[in-house]
Parts: C-alpha cells; structure tokens; sequence
C-alpha cells in the first residue's frame, strides 16, 4: 500500500477540504501519549517552538502513573519529578478544525535518556529488535468508537439510534456529517486513513488506516483517537472509544493488521498450497504463547472484559484460524505481498503504541525460538468445547495484569519500570473499582434487602 507521512498532508489532501487557504499558526500543541493512551500536553506560542525543540519542555513524571480519577498513584515516592518532552519536528502538522493550532509529537526524556515509560520509545525498541532478527514489520490498525449526543438530562445517548445501520453510508447513518468530516480530516492530518463507516451497533463507527512502519502506525492511530473526540468536543458530541459503554449493545475494538518484510519480500507469503510460510506460523504461535499477558495491553480497562463474550465477535480463547472472525489470530485472505495476520481481540480503549510493541514482541519471541501454533481452528470458536477452541482467555482486567506480571519476556523486552507502572496503576483502578457502590448494586439489593 502507498504511505503518506505524518509530518505533513499531502497537497492534494489540502486541497480536498474546499476551506480555503490555511491561517497560519499561532500555537504549537505539544503531545505525548501516557499510558492509558490519553493525550497529554501543552500548548505554547508558536514563537517558542524552537526553543521548546531544542531545550524540551518539563512535565511532572508522575502524569504517566495516573490513573482517570486523577490520582497519582506512582510518582510520590520520588518526589513528583520532572520529564522532559522533546518535540518530534517531523510530525508537525496543522489541525484542520484548529487552523491556528500545529499539532506536534513529543519524545520523553529522564536525565537527558529516553523516558522509560515513554510508549513511542517502546515502539521503536520492537522496531529495533525486529531489524536485530533481520526483518521489517508493517502495521495497520482498524479502530472502532460510538458518537454520542447529549440527551437533555447531563447525560449522553447514542448520536444515531437505529438498527441495522451497518456499512449504511449517508445522512442516515451520518445525518450531521460527523464521520465524512472526520475522513476529510483525518487526510488532512496524514494519518492515512483509507476507509470509514458506519459500524454493527448503533452509532459505532470505524476507521481504517494505512499499513505502515510500527512507529508510524502508533502514532497515526493515536492521533486518529484524539482527533475523534476533540472533533466531536468542538460540535457537541462525544465520541467514546470505551469498550462497552451500552448493556444494549456490543462493543468497540482495536484491530491490528501486522506483516514481515525481509529484503522488500512478505516474510508471511508461503509457496505450500495455503500460501502461508512457517515464519507466519512461528509469529502466530509467539503471540498465541503470550496471549493472558497480552491481554493486560489489549483489554486495559474492567470494562474491557463486558466485552469478551461468546457470539459477540471478540474472541474468547487462545487459537487462529483462516479467515476466521471468532479467533483470536485471523489470517486474512489475502496472500503474496498482502499476506498478513490480524489481531482481533484489543478493546477501543486500547493503547495503540502499547498494544504494537506487545504484539510485536510476543511474535518475535515465536520467531526465535521457532515455534508451532496448533491447527488452525475452522468454524465457529463460540460453539465448541473448551478442549476444541483452545485455552480460556483471562475473563477480568485482574487476571490479566497477573498473566503479564509472570510473563518474563515481555517483562524484558517493555522494561521493568514500564510494567511496573502500569500494574501498580491499573491494580489501584481495580481496588478503587471494588469499593464503589454501582447503580448494579442499588438495583439489585437495596429495595429487597
């Protein structure tokens, strides 16, 4: 597939919006992505971004060990210090919908090295180790998300509330134009988008983007997130990437589409009569063997696992298969140079950089130590035994966070101090997540007991 780069949108792609010429920046937005995934940043003079690029900019470290109710839970012990983030130059582009805003990615730094909990840093050691093995990969995530109005009463409710609106393109299932804004704007940005529609349930949509290196895959889909719900803010909407915000209907997910190139060659394109190579079958069955500790990245919140069903098209065991929706590993149709592996089971709220680099790692690891998945499930996952669909994949955000806390080598290759973080953090959401009195709860006893 052609790539576009970050950095800038291509002449063409400006040209497309019908806004006119753009107003020159007044502001440089400066961001980072923590590890939930959220953006984080600050918006400084446009004057001052070459000062910024080349001394860096301080932020309080204890922003990557907070969690969404705003506490810190990991930074105190240190004494809240600083991190710097070093502007990424060549990823400077303007927001379509902020003409007078430039949108720029930053790179963490601790005592002049790279962040260790720095996502984008992670991201390019997977790229590192990956050329160590003597292969390039390729990345090409799908992300699905609801848009939501607000509903009269503080609340939100579904932007478009019908049935039976899948692939239905138009004002009905678009009636303000949200979506086809979106597309415009996302080729504006160059995030490669390449396809959006509407989605199964009602006002889920998704985006597609461009294959691409894993970096400039991580990056694209993160921004691809924060461009949705900033421009869905900026008209009134929300746009929720959560997993399962509705009992009524299913949920969001964050495929990834991953390849291997070796000397401009598709490492996964085999000559044996599925057109598939036993690197393909080495890179499967890594993921496979760390697929309880993957879980932690893919499905990172408690809501995540509302979503883990059966007949719900997110799969919930340890298997592959040849164009199979209900398994966790889907090998595409497509062979020869398109031939690639899908992972389908990461939630909506996943972070992209985190799930990149977990998946890339887990199937190097596979390459290695050359192993073998099992056969290929064929049918449908959710109507077999357990002994026919494969190991049981860990049903709670707690189990998850124990499976990645055993597992050493993605231990390793993430570093010690990232998942450390991560588990100290996502354990202290579980704890704070058992104390709370839900609507469930109210509903279910207070009125019998």
């Amino acid at each position: 597939m052609s790539q576009q780069s970050a950095a800038a949108p291509s002449q063409e792609a400006q040209a497309s919006d019908g806004a006119g010429p753009s107003t020159s920046p007044r502001t440089a937005r400066i961001v980072f992505p923590d590890l939930h995934g959220v953006q984080r940043g600050k918006d400084v003079p446009i004057a001052q971004l070459d000062g910024v690029a080349e001394h860096g900019i301080a932020f309080c470290w204890a922003v990557m060990g907070t969690d969404l109710r705003h506490t810190p839970v990991v930074g105190g012990e240190a004494g809240y210090p600083d991190m710097i983030a070093k502007p990424d130059l060549t990823s400077l582009v303007e927001i379509p919908w902020e003409p007078d805003v430039a949108w720029v990615l930053a790179d963490l730094q601790r005592e002049g090295e790279a962040e260790p909990t720095d996502v984008r840093h992670l991201v390019r050691r997977a790229e590192s180790a990956l050329a160590e093995y003597g292969v390039t990969a390729k990345v090409g995530p799908e992300l699905e998300f609801f848009v939501c109005e607000p509903d009269g009463n503080g609340g939100w409710k579904r932007h478009v509330d019908a049935l039976s609106m899948v692939y239905t393109v138009g004002p009905q299932a678009d009636p303000r134009g949200v979506l086809k804004g979106l597309l415009d704007g996302c080729v504006r940005l160059g995030l490669g988008a390449i396809a959006a529609n509407h989605e199964y349930m009602n006002s889920q949509y998704e985006i597609n983007l461009h294959e691409r290196t894993p970096l400039d895959a991580a990056d694209c889909a993160f921004r691809l997130k924060a461009a949705v719900k900033d421009y869905c803010a900026s008209r009134g909407l929300l746009a929720t990437f959560m997993g399962k915000p509705f009992n009524d209907q299913g949920g969001s997910g964050t495929h990834m589409h991953i390849s291997l190139e070796r000397d401009g060659a598709n490492c996964f394109a085999g000559e044996g009569a599925d057109g598939l190579s036993d690197e393909l079958g080495h890179f499967t069955a890594g993921v496979l063997a760390h697929a309880p500790a993957l879980m932690a990245f893919l499905n990172p919140t408690i809501n995540a696992y509302r979503r883990i069903l059966p007949d719900s098209l997110a799969p919930i065991a340890v298997n592959w298969g040849l164009d199979n929706r209900t398994t966790f590993v889907r090998i595409p149709p497509d062979r020869g140079k398109a031939c690639r592996v899908e992972i389908r089971v990461g939630d909506g709220a996943a972070n992209p950089h985190l799930v990149i680099g977990a998946i890339l790692f887990a199937g190097l690891d596979g390459l290695r130590r050359k192993l073998k998945p099992p056969e290929p499930l064929v049918g449908d996952a959710y109507a077999m035994g357990s002994d026919e669909q494969g190991e049981s994949l860990p049903l709670s955000l707690a189990d998850s966070l124990d499976a990645l806390e055993a597992d050493e080598t993605l231990r390793r290759a993430f570093g010690p101090e990232l998942v450390d973080t991560f588990l100290t953090m996502k354990r202290f959401e579980i704890e704070r997540y058992r104390q709370h009195v839900s609507d469930w709860d109210l509903d279910e006893y207070m009125h019998h007991l």
